[in-house]
């Protein structure tokens, strides 16, 4: 067994004590994330060769472990309230952090048996940081807290980032980062060859290679601390996570590489002002004249997000639901204008059964960003069909990178695009075919669903059953998001 392995393990035994006490699995993350941030601080503080000083001597390591009973819990406490004033770094792991653990016995024994025993800093990257990915990737699993939201599969973000090929000189955003896996495998590619590399390009790795946005604090403190972890940026320096809605306004920077899985979630809680003029009725009106439209998809409005921070020549790769590819009105704006004005040249048709959230078809949109030109920039979108006859779950037959191996290799990653090959998976549509299509409809399929032609070769039952709960289960958003359209009406009327 792996050290990273023994380490996630020893880790999760003390989860299912925990439960009993109604903590839930990222809400142990979370604990672990204080814990292990201060001694973390405490090995560099006390260490013999440079040490430095990362947190007040008043947040420090040893009093937790100098205190009993009342008095650990209201020094706990103390520390997460006095750390989570603190900026940069220390600010976004401990910001609005509260102790969950109420049993002061428990929370003694998680400080001195399972995070005080371990030398962190000596762990090594790849086995700390790989132990802290187990966790959220359980964290994920665990369905009560919500927290498979913000994970993607990382099969998945694996693929996307092995086609977009990050390199040192790249920046990285991604505006939805959840628990930072985009991110974390993008600078795990860049860094792959870190020997070969000037001492300019790995400070730029370490610094300013990634950059990430995140609305909801408690995801962002996991994101921060999965790329501490990781050897990505610094305790004492800027936080490279910022804790915020990144659809409020146009943040000013531009990157080179997007990465992105945008929240399922249909409806906006603010409403956008696009170039258009429209607006509706809400507690707060954001202006936004780098929106192509209004409205309060909130898919449809991270599209337009990343078309505004991406560089020129900047690449996107981006998860998004089937919706995104056939509504009409706005959806329909914005896919003719992305045609147009960016090179959409790559679509991944995604099974179903991958994602925690259920109900979600989803697909990956390939595209980069031009300068203007009076000609469409999208020459081709190459469609890769990897949903038909293909039946994946989260237990029995999860999704691996291996299975997405020929995608990667019909993408060609590095290579002309004009040197692909159409296949019976992958096929290539001309930008007249695109937008003579009703409502530029991107959700293309061509493929014979086996299942509908073989009864004797269906999918296991269990497979069956959880794809019928997925198809319920999106049809009652896209129910949700025409009830709550006609209730909206009906207010404004």
């Amino acid at each position: 067994m792996t050290q990273a392995r023994q380490l996630v393990d020893k880790l999760w035994l003390y989860c299912n004590v925990l439960r009993d006490d109604g903590v839930s699995t990222i809400e142990y993350t979370e604990q672990l994330t204080y814990l292990i941030f201060l001694k973390m601080a405490h090995e560099r503080a006390t260490r013999r060769l440079n040490p430095i000083t990362v947190v007040p001597p008043s947040c420090s390591w040893q009093r937790l472990l100098d205190a009993d009973g009342d008095e650990l819990e209201v020094t706990y406490r103390h520390i997460l309230e006095e750390l989570g004033r603190q900026p940069g770094a220390l600010g976004t792991i401990f910001r609005k952090a509260q102790n969950r653990i109420q049993d002061p016995a428990k929370l003694k024994r998680l400080i001195v048996e399972l995070i005080d025993r371990e030398n962190w800093s000596a762990a090594g990257v790849d086995v700390k940081g790989d132990a802290y990915e187990a966790l959220l990737a359980k964290g994920a699993e665990d369905i009560k807290s919500g927290a498979g939201q913000y994970f993607t599969p990382r099969s998945v973000i694996a693929a996307m980032v092995d086609c977009v090929q990050p390199s040192a000189k790249d920046t990285v955003c991604d505006p939805a980062c959840g628990t930072g896996g985009f991110l974390l495998w993008a600078h795990t590619y860049a860094a792959k060859d870190a020997e070969n590399l000037s001492p300019d390009e790995r400070n730029h790795l370490r610094d300013g290679f990634v950059s990430g946005t995140e609305l909801v604090d408690g995801t962002a403190r996991l994101a921060a601390m999965n790329l501490l972890l990781h050897g990505i940026g610094t305790p004492q320096g800027d936080s490279l996570i910022n804790v915020r809605d990144a659809l409020t306004a146009d943040p000013g920077e531009r990157y080179s590489v997007v990465l992105a899985n945008p929240p399922f979630g249909r409806k906006s809680s603010v409403t956008m002002i696009g170039v258009d003029g429209r607006e509706s009725r809400d507690d707060l009106e954001i202006v936004r004249d780098d929106f192509w439209v209004t409205t309060a998809n909130k898919q449809l409005n991270f599209v337009q997000h990343i078309k505004t921070i991406l560089n020129i020549n900047g690449r996107a790769a981006v998860v998004l639901p089937d919706n995104v590819l056939f509504e009409g009105g706005a959806g329909e704006t914005i896919r003719r204008r992305l045609l147009r004005e960016f090179d959409v040249h790559t679509l991944l048709r995604l099974p179903t059964g991958i994602f925690y959230a259920g109900g979600v078809k989803a697909n990956v949109l390939f595209f980069d960003k031009r300068p203007a030109s009076e000609n469409p920039w999208t020459t081709k979108l190459w469609v890769y069909d990897f949903r038909t006859n293909k039946h994946f779950t989260l237990k029995q037959n999860q999704l691996r990178r291996a299975d997405l191996d020929d995608f990667v290799e019909a993408f060609g990653p590095g290579n002309s695009r004009e040197s692909r090959v159409e296949g019976e998976r992958f096929k290539a549509f001309t930008y007249d075919e695109l937008v003579a299509r009703d409502k530029a409809n991107l959700d293309i399929a061509w493929l014979r669903d086996d299942s509908l032609e073989d009864l004797d070769n269906l999918p296991a039952p269990e497979v069956i059953a959880r794809e019928i709960v997925d198809d319920l289960a999106a049809a009652l958003v896209e129910f949700e998001a025409v009830a709550s359209a006609l209730e909206a009406t009906a207010t404004a009327d």
